[in-house]
């Protein structure tokens, strides 16, 4: 079964068989955006779904432009292969909302609104009306070429009213305007974004934590890579001090780098608990724990109960 394309670049669902739709749109959006799971949000309107995807390359990045009644998606490390480690998606929300998850990072999504996102990290979105997106889809190894090599995503979130991320908006409007362009204004094009783009991920990053702030700054850092090997020399590296720095920080408020890791890994497996029907055995291989023994002696041991009772508590009687 493949995707039905309107025009070069053009994917819709129009004329599509309902029963068809949802298999359809999650070939369209995984092949579009990244590979993920997709199904329809209950209480969508009476009619059948609208989904149609815009593809426009600019040299080898591509602008690709999404509308969609409501649907849910969630992205999992199963799903994730090596070449995705390299992708880098800027998503502009252009009409309604979405509510997307990366990692520990949650955030409601408004018209206007910016999200930097990485194919290396576990994702679940939400949309709930109609809903319109723009986004910019690079590689890291592109966006080596102007903030350098060891650069990363921070975790501020962008808001659209900022002058970095209204400038960036502005000129993909422009550029999605544009009709086609000769090669070297297509590569004056395609830097162009790229040097955008960096300012955006400039944008994102925190300021170098001093004092009481390096326990706070390290937490941020554990959270947003809680779906990676995380080590004492990594989170050191990370933060520019000494391995035996990292265990003092924790130490002295009576905690351990690893017990912290586990923890917060444990309240990202709860959630996905409550958020759906994923496989007890799959969310204890998502985050990081040997086998299903192990997650639920762990899990029992911080919330009192085990992982499938807790996921029956919460489905209505």
């Amino acid at each position: 079964m493949t995707a039905v394309c309107t025009g070069p670049q053009e994917y819709s669902l129009a004329g599509v068989a309902e029963g068809d739709r949802e298999e359809l749109w999650e070939q369209v959006v995984s092949e579009s955006h990244a590979p993920m799971r997709l199904r329809f949000a209950a209480g969508r309107p009476g009619r059948p779904f609208h989904g149609v995807v815009r593809r426009r390359p600019i040299g080898d990045l591509e602008l690709v432009d999404c509308e969609s009644d409501p649907c849910d998606g969630v992205r999992s490390r199963s799903r994730i292969g090596s070449a995705d480690d390299d992708l880098i998606g800027v998503l502009v929300t252009r009409s309604g909302g979405e509510l997307m998850l990366q990692g520990e990072h949650g955030r409601r999504l408004r018209p206007g609104d910016l999200l930097v996102w990485e194919g290396r990290l576990p994702a679940r979105f939400s949309v709930r009306g109609r809903f319109a997106k723009r986004t910019l889809i690079t590689r890291r190894s592109a966006l080596d070429e102007v903030l350098g090599r060891g650069w990363s995503v921070g975790g501020r979130p962008l808001d659209g009213r900022e002058p970095a991320a209204r400038l960036f908006v502005s000129y993909l409007d422009l550029l999605a305007g544009t009709g086609e362009l000769p090669p070297a204004a297509v590569a004056a094009a395609r830097n162009a974004t790229l040097e955008l783009v960096a300012g955006l991920v400039r944008a994102t990053e925190e300021a170098p934590p001093h004092g009481r702030g390096l326990r706070a700054a390290m937490e941020g850092w554990i959270d947003r890579h809680l779906g990676e090997e995380i080590t004492p020399a990594a989170i050191a590296a990370a933060h520019g001090v000494s391995v035996r720095t990292v265990y003092r920080a924790f130490e002295d408020a009576g905690d351990t780098v690893g017990a912290h890791v586990r923890g917060r890994r444990l309240l990202r497996a709860r959630a996905e608990l409550a958020a759906g029907s994923v496989p007890v055995a799959v969310i204890a291989r998502n985050w990081g724990f040997s086998d299903s023994s192990h997650f639920s002696r762990a899990f029992r041991a911080r919330f009192g109960t085990s992982p499938s009772a807790y996921r029956a508590a919460l489905r209505p009687r």
